[in-house]
């Protein structure tokens, strides 16, 4: 930890160690609604220096690279910093340093109390500050708002180099209004708007002087509202409304209350409830659960799949619309630059400047090869669940075009097990839900070349199959259904032989272009767990029972190496 900035001062012989600013802290807080998130720094604030991360984003650009709430000859202190328990509100307690007011005045340190109060909703942030004077005498203070919006692609922020860029618009100043603008190289103009309800005695292109006069024990309150637009889109709800509508979001979890006598697991429920409310994202086609905060606030097949299985005992309704929502942009042609092919589904997708231009491929990006089996057993599981027959009518075109893909572009050299390899240069080397460059080797190290028959993968194939079976009978396909279970069975019966290894006592993680299992232990084989593909029986070896004893083995035996005991 840094220490902070000190005066030494001296005092009838005693020296006094003061602080001007807080201890440095490199956490941040993090808010989100649907396109917007937010990553504040502990005082409320966005500072790019130290901490490329921060700002707020809208549609994957950030609209706000710089905003600091300070004092006009110093900066605040921290008091405490935490966001409410339900992710909708981000509270700050502040206070001031010892600062000189003028000739022979000082403000005393801890004489006022600043509280910000922030939240983001639909394509808006709004910020309520509240001033106190708790000191004996008036105060008459400037309060300054510096801002400032680079207008980043995400992927830049991420670390991304780019070339060149669009244009930075000249700020357009009205009343207590600033506008920054920026037209990007896809055409689209991207603005952000800054109002302050309080008249700034000054406002510029990169800051608002705010004069604020308190009396002893006053207190006064003013509020900031910071508008994104991309292209022709509506001015902000006001906000009230604003504030309203982010009470009820997710309220579709709100069926269902799990309550236990243990309040650590009560605690950690509603912690993931909490976090899921916030990821929900409400879309043309219904709920999609977005992957994640900071970099991937925004759609992923295979992500918004498994929360969709995993929420659907208790609401059906994200499964629905993440199943609408991929049916709508599965692939129905072959563009290697998307790792396209027709009947694949998303991988990801991305609304920021780079993708609309072709920088990075992933406006639409089709390139992992679990999300097709997954979406059609996500299918196979809600009818299972909820009988609608209406809706798996409606997408079981989708599902027909998903069963397809799996058979005649999954199965790239026909040997009965899905692959996968790059089509594109700039997309995923590695496909499946561990992408790194080189997640996927031999037991000597060395990275398996493709194409890449992962273990998982293939007990998903499985899965799908022989579950969407029963949802083709209730659609009167009776044929269909026979010949889903058949390819099921005789899917396991190959898994078992190319996969099971008994060297390492399990599944090989994956096979590679020359059919060589990569022997490596790993989590993936613990995934055929889920769909019953391994071979269960009397007679040996049985491979699921020893694939459980492995697993559960090494994670025991980690948990000895940590201290804390075995499972």
């Amino acid at each position: 930890m840094n220490a902070p900035m000190l005066d030494i001062i001296e005092i009838e012989n005693r020296y006094d160690v003061r602080a001007k600013s807080s201890l440095a802290d490199t956490r941040t807080n993090v808010l989100m609604a649907g396109d917007t998130f937010a990553v504040f720094d502990r005082q409320g604030n966005f500072r790019t220096t130290g901490s490329t991360q921060q700002g707020l984003f809208y549609k994957e650009s950030r609209h706000l690279s710089r905003w600091v709430l300070r004092l006009a000859r110093d900066y605040f202190l921290l008091l405490s910093s935490n966001v409410r328990a339900d992710n909708a509100l981000l509270s700050v307690d502040l206070t001031n340093p010892e600062m000189p007011l003028g000739e022979q005045r000082t403000l005393r340190p801890s004489v006022l109390h600043v509280c910000r109060s922030l939240f983001v909703w639909a394509n808006s942030c709004y910020e309520r500050i509240e001033i106190r004077n708790y000191g004996l005498d008036a105060v008459a203070i400037e309060v300054i708002l510096e801002f400032g919006a680079d207008f980043a692609d995400i992927f830049e922020v991420r670390g991304h180099a780019r070339e060149k860029r669009g244009q930075f618009l000249d700020p357009c100043i009205e009343g207590s209004t600033v506008t920054l603008g920026y037209k990007g190289l896809d055409g689209l103009l991207r603005e952000t708007r800054i109002e302050s309800s309080r008249a700034p005695a000054e406002i510029t292109r990169d800051l608002m002087r705010i004069p604020i006069e308190l009396e002893p024990q006053e207190q006064t309150s003013f509020a900031l509202k910071v508008v994104c637009r991309s292209g022709q889109e509506p001015i902000a709800v006001s906000v009230q409304e604003a504030a309203n509508r982010l009470v009820t979001r997710g309220a579709e979890l709100s069926d269902v209350e799990i309550y236990t006598s243990n309040e650590q697991f009560n605690d950690w429920v509603n912690r993931s409830v909490a976090d899921l409310r916030m990821l929900i994202t409400p879309t043309p086609e219904g709920l999609y659960p977005y992957a994640g905060v900071p970099w991937f606030s925004t759609v992923f097949g295979r992500d918004g799949i498994i929360t969709a299985l995993e929420c659907l005992w208790f609401c059906p309704a994200i499964a629905k619309g993440v199943l609408s929502f991929l049916a709508s942009v599965q692939a129905s042609a072959t563009n290697p630059d998307q790792d396209a092919e027709p009947g694949k589904i998303l991988h990801e997708a991305r609304q920021s400047e780079m993708a609309r231009v072709g920088e990075v491929p992933f406006r639409r990006y089709y390139g992992s090869v679990d999300s097709t089996p997954l979406f059609v057993l996500l299918a196979a599981a809600y009818f299972k669940r909820t009988g609608d027959q209406n809706l798996i009518g409606d997408i079981w075109p989708n599902i027909e075009n998903a069963l397809n893909w799996i058979d005649q572009y999954g199965d790239r050299d026909g040997d009965g097990f899905v692959e996968y390899g790059q089509s594109s240069p700039h997309g995923l080397f590695q496909q499946g839900w561990k992408d790194s460059n080189d997640s996927i080797f031999h037991a000597n190290g060395i990275v398996a070349k493709g194409p890449i028959a992962l273990c998982e993968v293939q007990s998903y194939v499985y899965g799908a199959k022989r579950e969407i079976a029963e949802a083709a009978e209730a659609l009167g396909r009776s044929e269909q259904a026979d010949k889903l279970r058949r390819e099921s069975e005789a899917l396991k019966r190959r898994f078992q032989e190319a996969f099971w290894c008994p060297e390492i006592c399990s599944y090989a993680i994956a096979l590679d272009g020359e059919k060589r299992q990569c022997q490596v232990r790993s989590s993936n084989a613990g995934q055929t767990l889920f769909t019953g593909i391994p071979f269960r029986g009397t007679c040996p070896p049985d491979c699921s029972a020893i694939a459980v004893r492995r697993i559960f083995f090494r994670l025991g035996s980690q948990n000895r190496r940590d201290n804390r005991g075995p499972i």
